[in-house]
């Protein structure tokens, strides 16, 4: 990981995280703006990128949004909001994890490193997975739906690979939680909305799933 860039318009906040991080090892620079964060992403592109939510000017759901249009970055939100309706808002809008305020450094690089670990893991070497016309190619990193690439998240490829190499099989949250994102804890919503965002590039009917069925009480499952 080459870098983290913190956009973080409190100055005291912004500094202590840059120092935070670099005392664990990181490379860390900030933007007290959206657009001062974007405009840095874009001449210098860090590794990973920390958000905060309440920013001046461009906010950061607008801000994960245009991060998300251009590439696959990992997105980690910090922010005071624990609201469940602003963390689900934001996954939506594309970040790959959620922190709330203050933040235990020690807790922020431990997934700084599950990060790092994803990022630097192949995908297994397996054949084509097929489910109908959804086609999954773990080795390509590609996935098809009757033919047409399906741009998706490097999470979210991550976790329908884990979901169809167990055809049938109904996966927990924890579980998806240990194998895709490598937590041995954490918030289950970080599952619940990468699989709504699945839903709706693989499914007909996201409301009304076919491929990536829900159990209830139990997990997920995808089914050919």
């Amino acid at each position: 990981m080459a870098g983290v860039l913190v956009i973080e318009d409190d100055d005291r906040i912004r500094l202590s995280l840059i120092l935070a991080l670099e005392d664990e090892g990181y490379e860390a620079r900030g933007a007290a703006t959206a657009e001062d964060g974007l405009a840095a992403q874009h001449k210098d592109p860090a590794s990973v990128v920390l958000v905060d939510l309440m920013l001046p000017g461009v906010d950061g759901f607008d801000c994960i949004r245009e991060l998300r249009r251009e590439g696959d970055v990992p997105i980690v939100v910090v922010s005071a909001r624990d609201d469940t309706h602003d963390i689900v808002a934001a996954l939506e809008a594309g970040a790959d994890d959620y922190l709330v305020k203050p933040v235990a450094v020690k807790e922020l690089s431990a997934r700084l490193r599950a990060l790092r670990r994803r990022a630097r893991m192949t995908t297994p070497a397996v054949a084509t997975l097929v489910f109908g016309d959804l086609e999954i190619q773990p080795e390509a990193g590609e996935i098809r739906l009757d033919g047409r690439p399906v741009a998706v998240t490097r999470t979210e490829f991550r976790l329908l690979c884990e979901l169809a190499q167990h055809p049938g099989q109904v996966l927990s949250r924890q579980q998806l939680l240990k194998r895709v994102w490598e937590y041995d804890f954490g918030d289950e919503r970080l599952v619940d909305v990468h699989v709504g965002r699945l839903r709706q590039k693989i499914e007909e009917d996201s409301g009304k799933p076919r491929r990536l069925i829900t159990v209830r009480g139990m997990g997920y499952k995808l089914q050919r």
